[in-house]
């Protein structure tokens, strides 16, 4: 097996293990949605995983490993709105809840 295609191949099952805990952070956005009731836009999580998914297969498609402007732009634009939406949803499910005594009333 050639460095690339060894590249290639933990690339593609990074890619899987990412998509696994991106769908993990969407379904606890969806979770804290239906309970809650404010609305988390839980669905906008796919967006990441569809731009780290075309990033990876760009890279195996071109044969390199670095250096492909196409795969870098969706690569960093799938990074920021994830840190956007995974900062959002930290704010959303933790505002104005430092003061609040914990459940059962604590002493």
């Amino acid at each position: 097996m050639t460095p690339l295609a060894l590249a290639q191949l933990l690339s593609l099952y990074t890619w899987f293990a990412l998509a696994a805990l991106l769908l993990i952070a969407l379904l606890i956005a969806r979770f804290y949605q239906q309970f809650s009731g404010e609305k988390t836009h839980f669905r906008w999580f796919f967006v990441p995983i569809v731009l780290f998914g075309a990033s990876v297969l760009r890279y195996n498609s071109i044969d390199r490993i670095v250096g492909d402007p196409i795969g870098e732009i969706a690569a960093g634009l799938s990074a920021a709105i994830l840190f956007i939406l995974s900062l959002r949803l930290y704010r959303q499910m933790t505002h104005g809840r430092r003061g609040e005594p914990p459940l059962g009333g604590g002493v």
